[in-house]
């Protein structure tokens, strides 16, 4: 085998080539390091972590918030209550037929009808017995005239009505006397109700329709049956008309 060695020029060629190659890499290494990202160094936190508890809610406060609610609900509802305004029944409307013409007769009045037609008088002994449950009715009309034949009593009034609520109610064309006669339902109170014609003198007059019409002002007294008070049981109540020559007057019986 036959060894050749390189010539001094082939030398300086190839350690020209391999110095070129060497820096070539060590351009190409400082840029890789230049644009590598540079590592993030985190620190270690030396704070102290925070630990908080949620502390049960004692019973006696749960009880206690419990009922202070339910009282504020309950004083909330009374008074929404006691704001409510008291809602009366409404008077009943007359129709145009029904209206008197102005200006109303004028009503005389004797001392004794004075004394009956007085609102501020204290009840009578009849009213006395009547609102303690006492003794029985003074009469009772026989069984059988009443709507659909229910037993009527004889009506014991409470307060007689004025002559001022009577008289609104009569016909313009109403004959000098006569009377009217109603059948009506007691209720709570002392005041009646579902009024129904029974019978009036002159027929046609148009009385008993007065009676009835102003019934809802009529203060009675319901009937007694050995001193039970009979609310709910049917009356019989009859108003006696007379006009004299200044004006008119009207009684109740």
């Amino acid at each position: 085998m036959k060894l050749t060695f390189a010539t001094p020029s082939q030398w300086r060629e190839r350690s020209g080539g391999l110095l070129f190659a060497l820096l070539f890499n060590g351009l190409l290494l400082l840029a890789l390091l230049t644009l590598a990202p540079r590592p993030v160094v985190q620190l270690p936190d030396f704070r102290n972590p925070v630990t908080f508890e949620m502390a049960p809610v004692p019973k006696a406060e749960k009880a206690r918030s419990k009922a202070e609610k339910s009282e504020k609900k309950r004083q909330e509802k009374s008074a929404q209550q006691q704001a409510q305004p008291v809602v009366r029944p409404p008077r009943p409307v007359v129709k145009p037929t029904e209206q008197q013409p102005s200006p109303l007769p004028f009503l005389v009045l004797d001392t004794q009808q004075m004394a009956s037609a007085d609102i501020g008088k204290m009840p009578t002994k009849d009213a006395a017995d009547g609102a303690s449950g006492q003794g029985n009715s003074a009469a009772v009309a026989g069984p059988g005239e009443g709507p659909g034949g229910v037993q009527l009593f004889e009506a014991e009034w409470y307060r007689r009505p004025s002559h001022a609520e009577l008289a609104s109610y009569l016909p313009a064309d109403a004959p000098p006397n006569g009377w009217g006669l109603v059948a009506c339902k007691t209720i709570d109170h002392y005041h009646v109700e579902n009024c129904q014609t029974l019978g009036e003198s002159p027929m046609g007059s148009g009385f008993a329709r007065a009676v009835r019409l102003a019934a809802w002002q009529f203060l009675v007294l319901p009937p007694r049956v050995d001193g039970k008070v009979m609310i709910g049981s049917w009356v019989r109540i009859r108003i006696d008309y007379r006009r004299t020559v200044v004006g008119a007057d009207q009684s109740g019986r």
